[in-house]
């Protein structure tokens, strides 16, 4: 099972125990209550570190860079302009490392060692357009998988450290743009001599000033390290900020930790964080996330996976938790989920660097929390979240110290309507009393300039158009789109634009020639593209073998795997470069429960064989003597009801009857065995 999951299930049984206002209020919280607290100013002490999201775990945005303007400004405008949309203050990246990250794979700028550019993928350009949007937002980045060559397998080297220094530069010298943080690793452990050795690689080249924080774990024990920063100052003095996941929503940060943390004058971050829950449910539960993150644990910056779901439905978690949906870059059709108006409610009201007024950061009497922030000229902000009171209560709020006389500004959500502006409140006497309503959200602040952005004319959703073509002849400079041809989507690897080994043109390839450090469970490495409704139609592409490569055709591919998405479940037609051919059906384990309203589908996999993780089976094979290495071959897969068809050069050469799969999507595949990858290229990929 995917450590998301566990967490999401551990998540309803930690908050009902240790929090009863999360599920059911006790009887005593049912009448009415009145609740009176004092915000004093002088009680400001915690920096405020910010809010947001993490782009990557996965190729989570993919599609994003294929959308057509103005939608692709407007979607990111939605998540990053400053009191429009979400409006988030803190950002997290992955740095990209050719093997799948839950959701797919991203190109590494360095897929062997003395391989360098910093061009690849779409990374560079989300922190690019995020960072112009708001220069004032903090930027964070870690590693989840990482190219072999990086410690010969062994990512805890200095190897990594160079790696992380090279991006770094490429990020600084070509994009002009500088990171706040970095971490040593996304959910792998801990390493105390690498952290040592980051720091020390870091403050020799220029990056002094990039803090590091450690160790990023989600389990049980995940701050065990803190203990040994006490009696080991290099690590102490390497460790600029204790970071690990779910705090709010999976396991607490302990009393004896956050001691240990004060005393060593480090701040706490979690540095990912899931509500994977729909509606204004995911809103009020994101909310309370950052809210008890702070109360509950101490933390000051939370971010949470992911931003924007620009990726096709069929991956897994493409619909929970991203704020905004992203599926169609042929449409231009996007959708706002609930979920985004969750992070405005902190982020149109806050901005990291403020500090949090800990007079004003409570759980409340009759069932929620609050949490108050202010800047350094006086102004504030009130987050209040009334998730599982059952009755209305009234808060009377006191206002003393150093803060603003001015109106506070209110904007509420509730199931009914989200982000709406209300009447402005006036303190009286230096205070003010409000009602609060059950299972809302309210942001109370003397700033202005708040709105519930939007855009009109969003275009109506629309099918994968068919016939499709590519030729890759179109993208007349590669690095504009980061190699990265439209509408492909890397499960595992990197499928890259590149000159044609003929010399004639330019095709795609499959890059990585050894099994990358992956985060995720590894297997042969593939791309997809389409529609998962495809039913019959023919899938065709010119193949170029390597000596000693292998390459395949995928058709039907109705699912790539729950949580970390990584076998697909589907055909395929391989060919190697001795003219061994085969058409073959992944039958393995399918989550039935995610093909939802799949009837049809889920029949079929009900009457097959479960083969286990991969289950392949080879259903029809031959050898075709005209095929071998460095020399161009078309392939093409064709179905028809149950039969399919696979054709070498023009001729049928053979033919299966199967109904495992109904339709599904297509692909592109290049081996792997347990030492390599094949790199093979691909060109002329049509679909009919």
């Amino acid at each position: 099972m995917h450590h998301k999951f566990k967490i999401f299930i551990a998540t309803a049984l930690y908050c009902a125990l240790a929090h009863p206002t999360y599920a059911q209020q006790p009887a005593a919280h049912k009448q009415a209550v009145h609740q009176t607290i004092t915000i004093d100013g002088a009680t400001a002490t915690n920096r405020f570190d910010g809010i947001g999201v993490v782009n990557g775990g996965g190729a989570t945005s993919v599609l994003l860079k294929d959308y057509r303007e103005p939608q692709r400004s407007q979607i990111l405008d939605m998540v990053y302009k400053p009191k429009f949309g979400a409006s988030v203050s803190a950002l997290l990246v992955e740095i990209p490392g050719d093997g799948n990250s839950t959701q797919g794979s991203m190109p590494s700028h360095s897929h062997y060692r003395g391989d360098c550019d910093f061009h690849r993928g779409y990374t560079w350009w989300i922190l690019t357009e995020a960072k112009r949007r708001n220069p004032h937002l903090t930027l964070d980045a870690t590693a989840w998988s990482a190219p072999h060559w990086i410690g010969n397998g062994n990512f805890w080297s200095q190897d990594a450290a160079d790696y992380y220094v090279s991006w770094l530069q490429g990020l600084r010298s070509v994009y002009g743009i500088g990171l706040d943080a970095i971490g040593c690793r996304n959910e792998r452990g801990d390493d105390y001599q690498f952290a040592k050795t980051l720091r020390q690689t870091l403050n020799e080249h220029g990056f002094a000033n990039v803090k590091l924080h450690a160790f990023d774990n989600w389990y049980e024990g995940k701050l065990n390290f803190v203990k040994d920063m006490m009696n080991d100052t290099a690590l102490a003095n390497a460790i600029d900020i204790i970071s690990g996941h779910t705090f709010g929503m999976g396991i607490p940060v302990k009393p004896e930790e956050r001691a240990m943390a004060k005393k060593l004058g480090k701040p706490i971050w979690n540095t990912e964080d899931h509500v994977y829950l729909k509606g204004f449910d995911c809103l009020i539960t994101i909310v309370q996330c950052f809210n008890r993150n702070y109360i509950d644990n101490g933390v000051t910056k939370v971010v949470n996976w992911y931003d924007i779901g620009a990726l096709y439905p069929m991956e897994p978690y493409s619909a929970d938790p991203p704020m905004l949906l992203a599926y169609e870059p042929w449409s231009g059709n996007y959708k706002v989920r609930e979920s985004l108006w969750g992070y405005a409610h902190y982020g149109q009201f806050s901005e990291a660097g403020w500090k949090y007024v800990d007079s004003g950061c409570k759980h409340l009497q009759g069932g929620g929390t609050m949490v108050t922030l202010k800047s350094d000229n006086g102004d504030y902000s009130v987050i209040i979240e009334t998730k599982g009171a059952k009755e209305p209560q009234q808060l009377t709020l006191g206002i003393r110290g150093k803060l603003s006389k001015s109106p506070l500004c209110q904007w509420v959500s509730d199931s009914t309507a989200q982000f709406v502006r209300k009447d402005d409140v006036k303190a009286h006497g230096g205070k003010f009393t409000v009602t609060l309503q059950p299972n809302t959200v309210y942001s109370f602040s003397t700033t202005r300039g708040q709105q519930k952005g939007s855009f009109d004319s969003i275009p109506a959703s629309a099918p994968f158009p068919t016939p499709y073509a590519d030729n890759f002849e179109q993208y007349r400079n590669p690095t504009q789109c980061g190699y990265l041809p439209h509408y492909f989507a890397d499960i595992i690897g990197a499928f890259e634009l590149t000159p044609s080994p003929d010399g004639k043109g330019q095709c795609l390839r499959q890059v990585v020639g050894e099994p990358a450090n992956s985060w995720a469970p590894d297997w042969h490495y593939y791309t997809i593209i389409g529609d998962s409704a495809w039913r019959d139609y023919e899938v065709s592409a010119d193949v170029w073998l390597n000596p000693n490569d292998a390459a395949a055709l995928m058709g039907r591919i109705f699912d790539v795997g729950f949580g970390w998405g990584v076998i697909p479940k589907g055909y395929y037609l391989r060919i190697d470069d001795s003219g061994n051919c085969a058409i073959v059906v992944t039958r393995g384990k399918v989550d039935k429960d995610k093909l939802e309203g799949d009837a049809e589908q889920q029949a079929l996999i009900k009457s097959g064989k479960d083969k286990g993780l991969g289950g392949e089976e080879v259903l029809a094979s031959c050898h075709v003597d005209s095929v071998g290495p460095c020399s161009w071959h078309k392939l093409a897969l064709r179905f028809e009801g149950k039969t399919i068809t696979a054709s070498v050069d023009g001729k049928a050469l053979l033919t299966a009857t199967d109904n495992y799969a109904a339709h599904g999507m297509a692909g592109l595949m290049a081996l792997k065995d347990s030492n390599n990858v094949s790199t093979p290229y691909f060109d002329n990929f049509e679909i009919e």
